[in-house]
């Protein structure tokens, strides 16, 4: 947070100087560590080791349309530490000759060192200095490296160049200086490398958002809203995947060990058969009515089943389940057709000669059909049979009930998806079909880069 009172332990000291430039007055924050320092007046950049601050280089200021979003002096906590703002940065690439440009600021803790933010497009991360090389594989595509077990993903490589400079450096600054910048992603974190002559450095930044920032350094008003999907931006669906799958592998389980214990407990009694025919030389057949079939146990479904000998013909059926007791009915009609044949390539056919239909929840009683038959006029008589089974396991029940935990699982999965594609579309790997999609709202890759390669931290 903003240090207010007395300063805390380990917070930094200042040193007042003036420009051998301009004669301003400025405070030099990180003291010895600095290594150069940009006068913020007349935007000399000052040899900070050296006692008489020899200018290094005079550049054109152009800041006021794109101002550090956290001033420099401004303090703040970092996972515990109260670190400084001494130093900003403007990094630069062009594509096809437009700009696109991100903010790097220098923070400082005269215990812990340098650590670094970078900013871009709303999108935040919490960077420093990598003690130990990671191991680089270059046999795969796209590249990784690996470090403290975790392997990161090459995202894309671009050639960066500074800006815009203003503050203490831990090392010698110089506008239009420019590297190429590599980055290895594994969301949450990325890792880069820059190479500027034979001199490779490497750093790790993490994802954090403009609020914690905010936070920390107790600015006013609210941060600016991030734009598109970054490159090592944590999605906010990973974890529902995760947990949506793991519920639908439970609820699975589940559903399998009910259709197990329905098919194991249900009577699937058959209690009703009969064979009729229907003459289609007759018109206007009158309908009939079966013999009573008794259902007996609690409530439950009944299947009822017509086989036919159709062959290139339909026939179609009138029901109506009708409770002898109560004069209930309930009414459905089936269609039954078989048709094939041979053409040009070669033999087909659609339909068939049997039909099922399941009736839910039928109580216990006695019980008959009533049945009218239609069919074309003239094409003889066709046999059909109907069959009635009391309490079968439906087998569609369990389907539409895994459909029902299928669809939220596969929407969550899709939209998971979709936010790495929009990642990797600003990518060096970005697929074809994204090459001209402007949908994630980034525009164009830009690199973390690596601000933090040509000196110590301390």
């Amino acid at each position: 947070m903003n240090a207010s009172g007395p300063n805390p332990p380990g917070t930094p000291q200042v040193k007042a100087l003036n420009c051998p430039g301009c004669g301003a007055a400025f405070t030099l924050r990180s003291l010895s560590q600095a290594v150069t320092v940009v006068c913020d007046h007349c935007h000399s950049i000052l040899d900070a080791q050296d006692p008489r601050l020899t200018i290094l280089q005079k550049f054109k200021a152009a800041v006021d349309e794109d101002p550090p979003l956290i001033p420099l002096g401004r303090r703040g906590t970092i996972r515990g530490a109260a670190y400084e703002v001494v130093g900003f940065e403007r990094r630069t690439i062009h594509v096809d000759g437009v700009p696109y440009s991100w903010h790097e600021y220098v923070l400082f803790n005269p215990y812990k060192g340098f650590r670094y933010l970078t900013e871009y497009n709303g999108h935040w991360n919490d960077t420093s200095i990598l003690r130990s090389l990671p191991t680089v594989n270059n046999d795969v595509s796209p590249p990784t490296v690996s470090y403290l077990g975790e392997t990161y993903k090459h995202f894309q490589t671009a050639k960066a160049a500074t800006s815009f400079v203003l503050g203490e450096f831990p090392w010698q600054v110089r506008v239009g200086e420019s590297s190429d910048v590599s980055d290895y992603v594994s969301p949450p974190r990325v890792i880069s490398s820059e190479r500027t002559g034979k001199e490779i450095t490497w750093s790790m930044g993490e994802y954090i958002s403009g609020r914690d920032i905010w936070k920390a350094f107790g600015l006013e008003g609210n941060p600016p809203e991030p734009v598109g999907v970054y490159e090592n931006q944590p999605s906010p669906l990973s974890a529902e995947t995760t947990t949506i799958w793991a519920a639908f592998a439970g609820f699975m389980v589940l559903l399998v060990l009910m259709f197990i214990g329905f098919s194991s407990f249900a009577r699937n009694e058959r209690v009703f058969q009969g064979t009729y025919g229907f003459n289609t030389n007759t018109r206007g057949e009158a309908p009939f009515v079966t013999d009573v079939f008794e259902l007996k146990g609690h409530t439950s479904d009944l299947e009822l089943t017509t086989s036919t000998n159709v062959d290139n013909k339909w026939i179609y059926l009138s029901y109506a389940l009708i409770n002898q007791d109560t004069g209930q009915a309930q009414d459905f009609g089936r269609e039954v057709s078989y048709y094939h044949g041979y053409d040009e390539d070669g033999s087909w056919s659609e339909g068939g000669r049997e039909d099922s239909v399941a009736i839910p929840s039928v109580p216990p009683g006695n019980y008959y059909l009533r049945v009218e038959p239609e069919s074309d006029f003239g094409h003889g008589t066709i046999y059909y049979s109907i069959s009635a089974k009391r309490d079968v396991p439906q087998v569609s029940f369990f389907g539409i009930a895994l459909l029902a935990l299928l669809v939220p699982a596969g929407l969550i999965t899709w939209r998971s998806m979709n936010f790495e594609h929009l990642r990797w579309a600003e990518s060096d790997y970005a697929p074809a079909d994204s090459s001209d999609d402007d949908s994630n709202g980034l525009d164009r890759p830009i690199t973390l880069g690596n601000m933090f390669g040509k000196g110590s931290d301390s």
